[in-house]
């Protein structure tokens, strides 16, 4: 952890809408003018797409069977562990990005006039100097081993766990419609990520500051035949704090302000579905603001 040189990872498997959270959170950067150096978890793969799909076609038997982008065998954890350790002590570090699709491919072909591929990686490149923090999205923000500890390094953790059947219908979803897969193709991969899944991404969230668990009002006790994804208004998000004293969180403003939350715990508040990008700001302006602070008061 860093006072002068904070870090915030937002951390959450696969379709579980990290992404919507960090949209959130890129509208607190933008109108509070802070400077923030992004990092996505997907560029700490070990393999490339194609290497990667070769290492499933013979079987992943020198890994145990069960390869997968949640594990260990996938990543390079130590990696992301040095980048987190690198910024705490001087704001700088290397990162690179992995290309998802033809149009992210095209943009950095563009940019560093070279020829790349959907599933390459761009080569490494320094963060930007003079940033006010880092701002780490993915799937290990807080993943934590035996030979590495990336959770240690973290100032604000911030993990985003749906009711899993939901979190398996949102994946099915984007897997199927905006990547193209085929419905067996994503369950083989739900079943083979799971001992992943349990050793690697849930322990996680213990560690994280504050989770955002989404749950459906609707029925979703068949995610695999389910036609659309429940809308935000057909849910309730509970967001848990670790330690409620930590940030000084003032739950009775957050009442207030959020028509139709509650509270269910002591250190736990329901909010309705369609007003989680409001509580999100409202939560983490104080936090980002007191983060700041202690940065300036370091420089």
């Amino acid at each position: 952890m860093s006072a002068k040189h904070p870090i915030l990872a937002i951390t959450g498997s696969s379709g579980a809408g990290t992404t919507t959270v960090k949209q959130a959170f890129d509208h607190i950067f933008r109108r509070d003018r802070i400077k923030v150096a992004s990092v996505s978890g997907d560029c700490f793969h070990l393999h490339t797409r194609e290497e990667f799909e070769q290492i499933l076609k013979n079987g992943a038997k020198e890994k145990g069977g069960h390869i997968s982008h949640f594990g260990p065998e996938g990543n390079d954890f130590r990696s992301l562990e040095e980048l987190f350790e690198k910024y705490g002590k001087n704001g700088g570090g290397r990162y690179r990005y992995y290309l998802h699709d033809h149009r992210e491919a095209g943009y950095h072909s563009r940019r560093l006039k070279t020829e790349l591929k959907p599933g390459e990686f761009t080569p490494h490149e320094d963060i930007e100097p003079n940033t006010d923090m880092l701002f780490y999205e993915g799937l290990h923000g807080l993943v934590k081993g035996d030979d590495y500890n990336v959770a240690q390094h973290v100032d604000l953790g911030i993990g985003v766990v749906p009711n899993v059947n939901l979190e398996w219908i949102q994946k099915l979803h984007r897997d199927k419609y905006k990547r193209g897969h085929a419905a067996g193709d994503i369950v083989d991969t739900i079943l083979r990520r799971m001992p992943d899944y349990v050793h690697h991404i849930t322990p996680q969230f213990s560690l994280t500051d504050i989770n955002f668990q989404r749950v459906a009002t609707v029925d979703t006790s068949n995610p695999f035949i389910a036609r659309d994804i429940p809308t935000l208004d057909e849910s309730f998000v509970v967001i848990r704090f670790r330690d409620v004293d930590k940030f000084g969180t003032d739950f009775p403003y957050l009442l207030s302000m959020i028509h139709g939350s509650f509270m269910s715990r002591r250190n736990t508040i329901v909010v309705p579905g369609g007003k989680m990008g409001f509580a999100i700001e409202l939560i983490f302006g104080p936090i980002l603001e007191s983060l700041l602070e202690q940065r300036a008061r370091q420089i």
